[in-house]
């Protein structure tokens, strides 16, 4: 109800983003709208899923992942933390993405269910290996436990974004002028923003998941004192935060399809790239 007064009184104030809002409550209410509603379908999203949520949602999954040692655990805190982001992603893509012959929402979502189990096998795949085979040895337990584990989950977070939204840069998305006017359908914006989503999420989750060991190491050797695993956490969440994911809505007029050039003279066009 909040935010469908929110809403209402940025339609009848008639503010918009492009000039300075001087009243404190048109500001709330923007930040409001921005961080609850999504841009291209007006739904709101659930709270769980809303932008603000996505780091205090994730940081309890990844520290708990970061100190699994056994397969099962390893596989069942990135089924859930996996389950969480794609369903996040799904709730925060692009959403003018048609099709006539199916549902892409039906889509996403099967492709999001199979992208999850695949996910989750992989970031376990290093310990099932470990066990099975019975390498105990001292650098194979610090490749497995400290170094394999990073790059397999940020490789498993930009797969799952790209698969959960494949339908973007199949069928395009719609790009608009500096007024909001929609000037067409882009494939090429499509991939560029799946692109860029997938990468900022592998750089964030993959370092991320690497900071604490990284951390734990250094503050060792710098102090010459055993870390606990909380202040492990705790500095991988002060650290984590500081992390960018940067987020670029602009795309060249001259990177686009013929059809697109031919009907606008703008130099730059604008999309949202989702989350």
């Amino acid at each position: 109800d909040e935010i469908r007064r929110t809403r209402l009184l940025l339609q009848t104030s008639g503010k918009t983003l492009s000039g300075p809002i001087q009243d404190d409550q048109t500001k709330q209410a923007f930040l409001l709208s921005l961080s609850s509603v999504h841009p291209d379908t007006d739904k709101i999203i659930p709270v769980l899923f809303r932008p603000p949520a996505f780091l205090p949602m994730c940081l309890p999954l990844v520290i708990v992942s970061s100190f699994q040692l056994r397969a099962k655990e390893s596989f069942f805190c990135q089924f859930l933390f996996h389950t969480y982001t794609t369903a996040f992603t799904l709730l925060n893509g692009n959403g003018t993405t048609k099709a006539e012959e199916y549902s892409v929402q039906q889509k996403q979502i099967f492709y999001g269910l199979g992208a999850i189990s695949y996910a989750a096998c992989i970031g376990a795949l290093p310990f099932i290996f470990m066990n099975r085979y019975t390498l105990k040895s001292s650098l194979t337990q610090a490749v497995v436990q400290k170094i394999l584990p990073a790059p397999l989950l940020g490789l498993m977070s930009a797969f799952t974004v790209a698969v959960v939204r494949s339908p973007e840069f199949e069928n395009g998305i719609e790009v608009m002028d500096r007024n909001g006017k929609v000037v067409g359908v882009s494939q090429k914006a499509g991939e560029k923003a799946v692109k860029e989503t997938a990468l900022s999420r592998a750089v964030l989750f993959g370092t991320a998941f690497f900071l604490p060991a990284v951390l734990t190491q250094f503050v060792e050797r710098l102090c010459k004192v055993q870390c606990s695993n909380e202040d492990s956490a705790c500095a991988y969440q002060d650290t984590v935060v500081l992390i960018p994911s940067f987020h670029t809505f602009q795309i060249k007029r001259a990177d686009l399809e013929l059809e697109i050039l031919s009907s606008t003279e703008e130099t730059e066009l604008f999309y949202n790239r989702g989350i």
